[in-house]
């Protein structure tokens, strides 16, 4: 599928603010960024780096008033993730080096402390995709989706306990409970086509078989059509926006829309005649 996404972020300082976006999708094995649009009001300069993950980050200074940072983007995605029942998990020592930090524990993932839960939830299932399927299963039929239960702060062992969440917080238990049986696993935020209510979204990927996988526990069956802006161990490395004064986010504004495509041999409509 062709999806347009858009996502406008507007602020209000009384002083300059150092601020850093991560707001530019890159087009990858999973997706193709056909075009994209990025708008700064004011204008101001601009410095673009790529950070630790392989996000395109965007350094800016935002000045005092009103501040509004928007981008826009047209992707190719598949409508359809990945599924491999028999891939097998690459055992830690044949993981490749750089993948070896997506095994620790991290600010909101403390794998560490989840080892018992992970084990007593994959059982005797082979050390395929299925296991890690097995745990995707668990988070979603254990932990309610609901707004207000967490926060920005809330990680995967509170989580666990007080079974709710948002997708943030699935993500974050996902990964813990894969780092716990020594999968490497990494969070994903990015648009999600038929989100409702339509908002930025969280999901994590597990490596198996030499790849990554997508998995996404807030779904009955999870589907396609999503196109990946950043990666990271957990929400620490992958926020939208890191401002360093003070501020007021007075708007946000998310949009994921199809793009109607002409099937093969239909012509054009032609422009009206005034």
């Amino acid at each position: 599928m062709t999806l347009d996404a858009s996502c406008s972020l507007t602020y209000a300082t009384k002083s300059e603010v150092p601020a850093i976006f991560m707001l530019r999708p890159r087009s990858g094995w999973a997706q193709w960024i056909m075009r994209e649009e990025f708008m700064l009001d004011p204008q101001v300069p601009v410095v673009e780096y790529t950070d630790f993950y392989g996000n395109l980050c965007q350094r800016v200074v935002m000045p005092k008033g009103e501040f509004r940072f928007s981008m826009s983007c047209r992707a190719s995605v598949p409508d359809h993730i990945d599924a491999m029942p028999t891939a097998k998990r690459v055992p830690v020592a044949q993981l490749p080096v750089e993948l070896l930090h997506y095994l620790l524990p991290s600010r909101y993932c403390q794998s560490d402390k989840l080892s018992r839960l992970a084990y007593s939830i994959t059982g005797n299932v082979p050390r395929t995709y299925q296991q890690i399927a097995r745990l995707r299963n668990w988070v979603h039929e254990n932990i309610e989706y609901e707004y207000g239960t967490s926060n920005a702060s809330t990680s995967a062992l509170e989580t666990v306990n007080t079974k709710r969440g948002v997708c943030r917080d699935f993500a974050h238990l996902g990964i813990a409970l894969c780092r716990a049986v020594s999968v490497p696993a990494r969070m994903v935020v990015g648009f999600l086509h038929e989100l409702e209510p339509m908002d930025l979204h969280a999901w994590y990927e597990a490596y198996i078989g030499g790849r990554w996988f997508t998995f996404d526990a807030t779904e009955d069956e999870p589907k396609g059509n999503r196109i990946v802006i950043a990666y990271g161990r957990d929400a620490a490395d992958v926020a939208q926006a890191t401002l360093y004064g003070a501020f007021t986010c007075t708007e946000m504004k998310v949009t994921v829309g199809a793009v109607c495509e002409r099937t093969e041999g239909e012509r054009p409509t032609p422009p009206e005649v005034l």
